[in-house]
């Protein structure tokens, strides 16, 4: 299950909103687990369950990448690190270590 946050996100971008500014335009409350919107602030309608649901599927793809995007900078050298090991070791090298990272945390 995704975030409602992503969903609102989404809708909002599909609705001419680039950008959401949580809390100020959107307050999401969770309560014994279950997440809902407390206030809406944005200029475009306030989305039902029905039209977030359509969001799911999307939302699944983006938080997917974020994870790997998460999981990737977490894993990559510094750039100090990946600048000495260019200059010792040469850009094939460098490619080599990038590309173990990717494998091992391949975009869905």
């Amino acid at each position: 299950m995704t975030m409602l946050a992503t969903k609102v996100m989404l809708y909002a971008e599909a609705n001419g909103v680039s950008d959401v500014d949580f809390p100020n335009d959107v307050l999401l409350v969770c309560e014994a687990g279950v997440e809902s919107i407390k206030e809406w602030n944005l200029d475009i309608p306030k989305p039902d369950d029905a039209t977030l649901a359509q969001y799911e599927t999307q939302a699944e793809a983006k938080e997917a990448l974020s994870d790997v995007q998460n999981q990737r900078e977490v894993a990559y050298p510094s750039i100090a690190e990946q600048l000495d090991q260019i200059y010792h070791e040469g850009i094939d090298a460098w490619k080599e270590t990038i590309a173990a990272v990717k494998a091992e945390y391949p975009k869905p």
